[in-house]
């Protein structure tokens, strides 16, 4: 173990994905006049571009709008596992839902590393795809049993998994469970090379074009923030979180969580494979080519969205965790993202509601949306053009829950209540002397504002009600936005929408550099 620094995030690290830093941004058109398409598909992440491919493929005419840029949201920000290894969850599969659904889970998960490494060889992309062991190791003899309980349950669905007692890594471990033939790879450079194919004959993508809502008569009409509409036979919702609600009660169904990655360069060679920590330390790591070598990948440090506290510790956790078991060299990038948690952590994929049927929703991924937002897309076009899916069971949005997740609906709803009637109770700080870079909730005339100086020291104020529900936001220090502790839509400190089921905007007001006039508010 290596000698223990002096850490501090305000170390030269960039604050940005590397999965971005390293490609082109894209420039696809924004709509511009309304159309009719056969199917309009709603998000540009790892879900859109697949389904969008793959249903372009069957002779639909397809638009596929993203409220940004395709591929920059929480599928730019991932740790690009490619793996059915999805922590411990086959054994809870089997116990809660059976061993059918869970080898349809299996199935699904084993199919998608298939399906990427198969478009991969179609297109001929160059996105630093590799074959390798996936672990889930731990450093506490408590958790043995339960690794081997679910080498047991991964084995007996057919995937090629065993229980190993040592692993070599840079510091102890008791045990560990290895999934075999797993995979990693470049994000962005295999869904940019995957979106080129969409656009032509009758099918486009668009980019900065938010849905905001979806009216339905004979057709769907989905209306636009350019104010053009889109006319479609059928919807698909791939917007990481549903935007449309349709009384599938999707917010209160999802749980929003944050998680961190830091990079660095190190000085000496990690084993083949990914990683994660089964412990409640939860750590993750993986190495990835990086210019003309390596660097790690560690991320980790999960909570709930805007409940982390100061956020800016979780990357000093991070960084703490390499300097105390690598060799590290230097830092290079720090990153979060977002994932969305279902109640029995299965996804859901299908139709929105049992009475929508030419609606589809994908959402609720955790941190598995690699394989998971693959095997949606798979689902999704068979759904569609053969009527059925040899995994729409296990992944069926309207399926029964059991008790635990029932108890975790009424968890999740309890805590978006309390969140409700906090934020409206708690006093603000009834002062706006703000230093560069530093946010908080004030009061101006008996009323409750997010405050923010900018580097330039300009200050911004915004009305920090969540215009999703209501919920009061919290400043996240890290990122420098405003985050909703309910369902997880995140604001810009100039209101602007980055991610969630939000569609509507802050109101936002900006004044010089030292005071602000109450009255403009």
């Amino acid at each position: 173990m290596n000698e223990k620094k002096n850490i501090s995030i305000n170390d030269e690290l960039t604050p940005k994905s590397y999965w971005l830093d390293s490609t082109t941004e894209t420039n696809y058109p924004t709509l511009e006049k309304d159309i009719k398409v056969d199917i309009v598909i709603i998000g540009g992440g790892i879900t859109g571009i697949t389904t969008a491919l793959l249903l372009k493929n069957e002779g639909f005419k397809i638009a596929l709008v993203e409220a940004d840029k395709i591929a920059q949201g929480t599928s730019g920000h991932t740790t690009a596992y490619i793996t059915s290894q999805h922590d411990i969850i086959y054994s809870n599969l089997i116990s809660r839902m059976g061993i059918e659904k869970a080898k349809q889970y299996a199935d699904a998960n084993e199919g998608a590393i298939d399906f990427i490494e198969n478009t991969i060889k179609k297109y001929n992309i160059d996105c630093d795809f590799h074959r390798l062991p996936a672990y889930i190791y731990t450093t506490d003899e408590n958790y043995i049993e339960t690794i081997k309980a679910e080498a047991k349950a991964a084995k007996s669905l057919g995937i090629k998994a065993k229980y190993i007692e040592k692993l070599d890594l840079p510091f102890s471990t008791k045990g560990a469970l290895c999934f075999e033939n797993q995979a990693q790879f470049h994000p962005r450079k295999y869904l940019l090379k995957v979106a080129e194919n969409i656009s032509g004959n009758g099918s486009q993508i668009y980019e900065h074009t938010r849905a905001v809502d979806i009216k339905h008569d004979d057709l769907y009409t989905v209306i636009t923030d350019t104010g053009f509409k889109i006319i479609a036979s059928k919807v698909v919702l791939a917007s990481h979180f549903p935007f449309y609600d349709g009384l599938g009660l999707y917010f209160a169904r999802l749980r929003p969580e944050r998680s961190y990655v830091v990079t660095a360069k190190i000085k000496d060679d990690l084993s083949k494979g990914t990683f994660v920590d089964a412990g409640d330390a939860g750590w993750y790591f993986r190495m990835q080519k990086y210019r003309d070598g390596q660097m790690l990948i560690i991320g980790g440090q999960d909570h709930k969205t805007a409940h982390g506290g100061d956020m800016m510790k979780h990357y000093d956790n991070l960084k703490k965790f390499a300097e105390e078991n690598f060799n590290v060299e230097k830092f290079l990038y720090r990153w979060s993202t977002q994932d969305y948690i279902t109640l029995d952590g299965v996804p859901y994929v299908g139709n929105l509601t049992s009475k929508s049927e030419n609606i589809y929703v994908a959402t609720g991924y955790g941190e598995w949306g690699m394989t998971n937002g693959t095997a949606a897309a798979n689902i999704l076009r068979d759904i569609i053009v053969k009527r059925e899916s040899p995994y729409e069971e296990v992944y069926n949005p309207s399926r029964h829950i059991s008790t635990e997740g029932i108890t975790n609906f009424a968890k999740e709803n309890f805590d978006v209540a309390k969140e409700l009637i906090k934020g409206k109770l708690n006093a603000g700080q009834h002062n706006i002397d703000l230093k560069s870079d530093e946010g908080k909730i004030v009061e101006i005339d008996g009323e409750r504002y997010g405050a923010y100086r900018d580097k330039n020291g300009e200050l911004h104020i915004v009305d920090i009600t969540c215009t999703h529900i209501g919920c009061e936001l919290k400043w996240n220090s890290a990122e420098s936005s405003w985050d909703c502790p309910c369902h997880g839509s995140r604001f810009t400190f100039e209101g602007d929408i980055i991610e969630g089921p939000a569609v509507c905007r802050l109101n936002h007001y900006k004044e010089g550099k030292n005071t602000i006039d109450s009255n403009i508010i």
